[in-house]
């Protein structure tokens, strides 16, 4: 196929041997499948701020930290420095949460470079060579779909503990090889100590996954893992070993607003994708 021209310049050094064929656009970056370095991989060139359709980005970018002074006030203003800097820092964001869940345990694609807005990276396939399907795109039986969910709650637990809280999780978001699950996509990675809404972020990103699997297994609808995980982290008492049981009983005492709150933002964000969703589907 043609070159795309955001490629062109890893072609020239030598980072990427052939452009083989385009995986898929997303709102926020366009896939490729590459030959580098002898192996099939793939390429994720992310999109210009005023081409990407991904929604509250500032949002999503509360908390992350910036070099010093200077950026800051730059980024505050909104000069032409500052919005360069917050497409590094968008894109860097990627970069650092796939190294750092790596080193954490959770099941994410390899990164090799980042180099003028191209991420390359494992290509995620099958047992028969070909590209994992997205999790919306399998089928699973009912013990399938209650191993799988208690893989990813395991790796939402560790990715909590590492202080990452993913953003935008659903079954789109989601690979399944012979191994099981493989998290992807994480531009949108939010600090879960830093950002205001962390906690809406992550009741939305758990219950999304639950959803999805309490289709093959209805039982698992009954799971509070987000509020389970949630108290832990906040007591400081979450560490990877810890058992969960996905059960949470609300204190009687007092009425918390801010959970109640953050339950209502979090069901305004799963409104929210799902009209994105059929928008998307009716678009394409």
């Amino acid at each position: 196929m043609k070159i795309p021209k955001r490629l062109q310049p890893l072609v020239d050094d030598g980072l990427i041997d052939e452009v083989i064929s385009r995986l898929m656009s997303g709102k926020e970056a366009d896939v490729f499948v590459v030959r580098s370095g002898g192996e099939i991989r793939c390429a994720k060139v992310y999109k210009d701020a005023v081409k990407r359709s991904f929604k509250k980005a500032a949002q999503y970018q509360e908390g992350r930290k910036v070099r010093g002074g200077r950026q800051a006030r730059a980024m505050g203003k909104r000069s032409s420095y500052g919005r360069q800097l917050e497409e590094e820092i968008w894109q860097n964001a990627e970069v650092d949460a796939l190294s750092r869940l790596s080193r954490a345990g959770v099941r994410v694609p390899d990164t090799y470079y980042c180099i003028d807005v191209v991420l390359l990276m494992e290509l995620v396939c099958d047992e028969d060579g070909d590209v994992a399907p997205q999790l919306g795109h399998v089928t699973l039986t009912h013990q399938d779909a209650i191993e799988q969910y208690s893989m990813m709650v395991h790796y939402i637990k560790l990715m909590l503990c590492a202080g990452i809280i993913h953003g935008d999780l659903s079954e789109f978001n989601v690979l399944v090889d012979s191994k099981g699950p493989v998290i992807i996509d994480l531009p949108q990675a939010v600090n879960a100590a830093a950002n205001n809404s962390a906690q809406a972020m992550f009741t939305r990103d758990v219950n999304n996954i639950r959803r999805y699997y309490a289709q093959f297994a209805p039982s698992l609808l009954n799971t509070h893992y987000a509020k389970e995980m949630w108290a832990l982290f906040e007591e400081a008492s979450l560490t990877p070993n810890t058992v969960l049981s996905g059960e949470f009983e609300d204190s009687n005492e007092s009425a918390d607003v801010d959970a109640v709150l953050d339950e209502i933002q979090a069901a305004e964000y799963e409104e929210f994708d799902r009209l994105e969703r059929i928008k998307n589907a009716d678009d394409e």
